[in-house]
């Protein structure tokens, strides 16, 4: 299983799913508060807020918590000046990793954050350490139980995909930044299912892991992903097949 998945389809298999530990939520309505703050409260003309939305809507996030959310960005600062932030190391077997947060106290988490890498057998790194490593994309990932790979493929580039492969028991879609919303209706008009929509960092090159590397490797972005002011996790690591079934066995 390649790292192109940007970890939700691991995560996705793996149920470990923010909502489970109360805090999906949370995150979700920091980002709206965010978009909504810095570029209007009004999705048809802030893609960010539209993005974040969606992403909220796709997580069951009741319609009441997410207008709080966006009158909470558009009203009066209540003391919670957050900041957008992006930490770069490197993982077991020198697999790369990016963590997107949204802090209050950029102390606070960095702290956090180089402390989670150094338990779990990595190091955070410096600005630009492995970003080169990454372009930014959309990216779906697609159950093989909704569609076959040939329709998808048609539909996804009709729309403005610029690829559609098959990963495990699910398609990737990937998509020009600008080819993203396009993509989503294409999906939505459909009626398709996706397992995850984002704006993802996809690595352009990737590290094979074995299966101990690979048992570190998954605890630690676990643990990242465990931080309250940690948005998104990223890596360029590829997991064999038969190594991830054996790892997955025993989560």
């Amino acid at each position: 299983m390649a790292g192109h998945s940007h970890w939700a389809n691991i995560a996705h298999k793996k149920g470990r799913i923010d909502a489970k530990k109360g805090k999906l939520f949370g995150k979700l309505s920091r980002a709206i508060i965010v978009a909504a703050r810095n570029g209007g409260g009004d999705p048809d003309m802030n893609l960010t807020l539209r993005y974040a939305i969606d992403k909220a809507k796709k997580n069951s996030m009741p319609k009441d918590n997410i207008e709080r959310a966006v009158q909470k960005g558009c009203g009066e600062s209540d003391g919670e000046d957050y900041q957008e932030l992006t930490y770069e190391g490197y993982g077991p077997g020198g697999v790369a990793i990016m963590c997107d947060a949204l802090t209050e106290n950029r102390n606070r988490t960095a702290g956090e954050v180089r402390k989670t890498f150094e338990v779990y057998g990595g190091n955070l790194g410096s600005t630009g350490c492995v970003s080169y490593l990454f372009e930014r994309k959309g990216q779906f990932i697609v159950s093989t139980d909704h569609i076959d790979e040939d329709s998808l493929f048609e539909l996804a580039v009709e729309a403005g995909a610029e690829d559609v492969r098959l990963n495990g028991d699910a398609f990737e879609i990937l998509t020009p930044v600008d080819a993203f919303q396009s993509v989503s209706d294409a999906l939505a008009a459909k009626e398709i299912e996706t397992q995850s929509a984002d704006l993802a960092r996809i690595p352009t090159t990737s590290v094979d892991l074995d299966e101990s590397d690979a048992r570190r490797v998954l605890k630690l972005m676990d643990a990242l992903e465990d931080n309250d002011d940690v948005q998104n996790v990223t890596a360029n690591f590829n997991i064999a097949d038969e190594i991830m079934e054996s790892v997955m066995a025993e989560a």
